[in-house]
């Protein structure tokens, strides 16, 4: 058993009593440490390994630190408040106070700032009171109901969407579909913050790893990475879109048909890739590392054919071609991490 001070460790002697009844002795200065005393409620728990991890029950000062207070002063920036917001959010806090410093009030500007940033951004957030002095947001979503696999799985349909969306809207100049695909944005990122959310909460108590869907503490580094090129492939799916609303003329149909190719081929691996990280399949994650390569070798064909455009659009012409390419190396940023993930089912 560790020491009080998690430095060092010490053996203690497993003792009999009643003839069939085993105890072990806790360290003292642990005990108090955890503010317990006789009849205080222990939780004992086997983990995947065959340890015993020993627990205090939740306490009364436990569940109280699950509130938040941030005091906001009247010249206080509003996105400085929403980081704070989302730090508490990430943090793993479920109910927010935002309240003003002495005895001011907030503003009805700040707080419809606030409001609107809560329901934009933070999945299972309801605003519960709403006063001058106090606005109040509340985590109801609990993470059974929505796993990390299951936000994650939202991310990648939306991130997916949003690529093939902005394809099919150079080929007409949509404009108005551009738009759409960057407010879409946002969906991508509110599902982020869960899973990071999530994955903080693993990490500080490693008894909330299964609940969230994982199988070890140690996959919480790669599914952290995975969310990350999820929420950077919804990014470039982003600046296609932009790029577009810059373009004046139609491309050519031979133009068209080189993005259109290379773009088909990086989503499917991006597809792919998240497809291979659910199903823990190794072999399938190495075939989309491996198809990279063509996709670099349609890149260099498309700013070949590029040279034919005018000068004006040839800039955001090659930049949406590197955001097509960019997806693809984020699917095989993803494929890396699920052959991490997976390395003993191919060990002998």
């Amino acid at each position: 058993m560790s020491s009080a001070k998690g430095e060092e460790s010490e053996q203690r002697k497993l003792q009999i009593t009643g003839g069939s009844t085993y105890i072990l002795s806790l360290p003292k200065d642990w005990v108090i440490k955890n503010q317990l005393k006789k009849g205080s409620l222990m939780v004992l728990r086997e983990e995947d390994d065959g340890s015993l991890s020993v627990l205090p029950s939740k306490t009364e000062k436990k569940e109280k630190q699950d509130e938040a207070y941030i005091r906001v002063s009247s010249t206080e920036n509003p996105d400085a408040v929403v980081r704070k917001a989302i730090s508490a959010y990430l943090s793993g806090y479920n109910v927010l106070h935002i309240r003003p410093q002495n005895q001011q009030t907030l503003s009805s500007r700040l707080r419809n700032y606030l409001k609107n940033f809560a329901r934009n951004y933070l999945v299972g957030t309801e605003i519960v009171i709403d006063t001058p002095t106090d606005l109040t947001l509340q985590v109801l979503l609990n993470y059974p109901d929505l796993t990390i696999q299951s936000a994650l799985s939202r991310m990648s349909i939306i991130a997916s969407s949003m690529h093939k969306e902005a394809i099919n809207c150079l080929r007409t100049l949509d404009y108005s579909g551009a738009k759409s695909v960057i407010e879409t944005d946002r969906e991508v990122n509110r599902f982020g913050l869960y899973v990071v959310r999530l994955l903080k909460l693993a990490v500080s108590n490693p008894r909330e790893v299964k609940e969230i869907g994982l199988s070890s503490p140690r996959d919480c580094l790669g599914y952290r990475l995975i969310a990350k090129a999820v929420e950077r492939t919804a990014d470039h799916a982003t600046k296609i879109a932009e790029n577009l609303l810059l373009m004046k003329d139609p491309l050519s149909e031979d133009l068209l048909e080189r993005i259109g190719q290379m773009s088909s081929l990086a989503i499917s691996m991006f597809e792919n890739s998240v497809q291979a990280l659910f199903k823990r399949d190794f072999d399938q994650a190495e075939l989309v590392i491996e198809k990279v390569i063509q996709v670099h070798k349609l890149e260099k064909e498309g700013v070949v054919a590029s040279k034919s455009i005018g000068i004006e659009e040839i800039a955001n012409l090659r930049l949406l071609i590197e955001s097509v390419r960019r997806t693809a190396e984020y699917a095989s940023d993803i494929s890396e991490v699920v052959l991490n993930l997976n390395v003993e089912s191919v060990l002998s």
